[in-house]
């Protein structure tokens, strides 16, 4: 279970995504990254007291539900399952793309499909397997990322051969903050993005053998490791390479390339495309298991709450695909119009869904310290005050977005996404009465 928070938030933005808020901030994108991640670190705490308390299929949906009403649970059930519907489209259509490198007679949307039929027959074979599968994805990003830490370390402290070591490339173009604060707070609302999908270990908790020992581990071990992983990561990048290189379009590679280090580009092309992989694989895993508690609580049809011989929601992971495959088409037929939209929206959806796990944290714990203090096996630091800076802060990133013209249309999408999913509850509330 460690192994499955910890994969779900080293993604492939790390590796790639980073270098776009180095290029806009500077060597002041560490502090980019530390903001934003201490943000994650206490919905991740917010989340291990929940889980801990009430280990449930359909994690924070249930949870937001309890807290705050049906409308919340229809809303966070229906966005997180679009999230992760999105990120599987997404994700094949990188994977596509890498294993083009190696493959680059094969017409990129053949891989594309290859790549979703295999993770939905993984899916659907049962939950050991792909247990096993996140496992192995997992272990190997965070094994890539140890060794970087390393060796950057060593460069850094001038043990690495043809590396003279320092800090120069800290401050020696144009300073630490060479564009000023604004960027880097620009950063922060950027790199929320890459750190989505911790989360998901909530979901999968609800069917580990001991899902209150596991959940409480799984949550800390998040919290204890991923400023680590990312921000010591990003200091590496921007200690070895200087912030305004070319190379910075592929940081991680390129910091490889830069200390001499014989095979850089396939090593992290390998690297990358198990990041893919395993965001692909999560992606199947939490769609279908979000469905699955929408259908238990009537919030989508009860159909698709049956599960197959091997014990696995076939119909909810088939229809997950099913919306997976229209979006990869998309990515093809439409990359600047219905595409765009889908990328656009889905990363806004997910920090409203954040939000209503904080004001679900806050409900829930009066409640539980009221009825049942005993199931507070853990507990969110600095009740209620750490809660609320987070929400102002979730809040003040929505605001940066409408000033931020690059993530302009990433509110104003996420924000339609947020009305069609208000007008399909109304809809619902309706039928039954027609």
């Amino acid at each position: 279970m460690e192994m499955i928070a910890l994969g779900g938030v080293i993604g492939a933005g790390l590796f790639v995504g980073s270098g776009v808020v180095v290029k806009a901030a500077g060597p002041a994108a560490v502090i980019s990254f530390a903001l934003t991640g201490a943000l994650v670190v206490l919905v991740m705490r917010m989340l291990g007291e929940m889980a801990a308390a009430y280990p449930a299929i359909g994690g924070f949906y249930e949870y937001n539900r309890l807290a705050l009403g049906e409308l919340a649970g229809f809303l966070t059930g229906w966005m997180y399952w679009y999230f992760w519907v999105i990120v599987v489209a997404l994700e094949a259509v990188a994977g596509a793309r890498l294993l083009n490198y190696w493959f680059p007679a094969v017409p990129p949307w053949m891989l594309t499909l290859g790549l979703v039929l295999t993770f939905t027959v993984l899916n659907l074979l049962s939950v050991r397997l792909w247990g096993e599968a996140e496992y192995w994805f997992a272990s190997i990003k965070v094994a890539a990322i140890l060794v970087f830490l390393c060796v950057g370390a060593a460069c850094i402290l001038g043990l690495w051969p043809q590396f003279g070591g320092g800090l120069a490339n800290l401050t020696s173009h144009g300073g630490f903050m060479p564009r000023g604060i604004g960027p880097v707070l620009t950063g922060a609302v950027a790199a929320t993005g890459f750190y989505f999908g911790a989360e998901l270990v909530t979901v999968a908790a609800a069917e580990s053998a001991v899902p209150e020992v596991t959940i409480a581990r799984a949550t800390q071990s998040v919290i204890a490791r991923v400023l680590v992983f990312y921000v010591g990561s990003i200091f590496v990048v921007v200690t070895v390479l200087p912030w305004d290189s070319a190379g910075m379009a592929q940081p991680y590679v390129s910091t490889l390339q830069q200390l001499h280090i014989p095979g850089a580009p396939q090593i992290m092309n390998g690297v990358i495309l198990t990041a893919v992989l395993s965001a692909l694989n999560s992606g199947l895993f939490g769609s279908s298991r979000m469905l699955l508690a929408l259908a238990g609580r009537g919030d989508a049809p009860g159909g698709l709450a049956r599960l197959s011989s091997q014990g696995v929601p076939s119909r909810a992971i088939l229809t997950g695909t099913v919306f997976g495959y229209c979006a990869v088409i998309m990515s093809y037929v439409s990359p600047e119009g219905v595409f765009a939209f889908l990328v656009n929206s889905y990363g806004t959806v997910a920090i409203f869904v954040y939000l209503l796990i904080a004001f679900a944290q806050l409900r829930l714990r009066a409640r539980l310290e009221r009825e049942s203090p005993a199931q507070l096996r853990v507990r969110m630091w600095g009740y209620p005050y750490l809660t609320w800076l987070a929400i102002l802060v979730m809040f003040g990133i929505v605001a940066a977005m409408a000033f931020i013209p690059d993530q302009r249309s990433s509110l104003v999408f996420g924000m339609a996404s947020a009305g069609a999913l208000l007008l399909a509850y109304g809809l619902r509330r309706r039928l039954p009465a027609g």
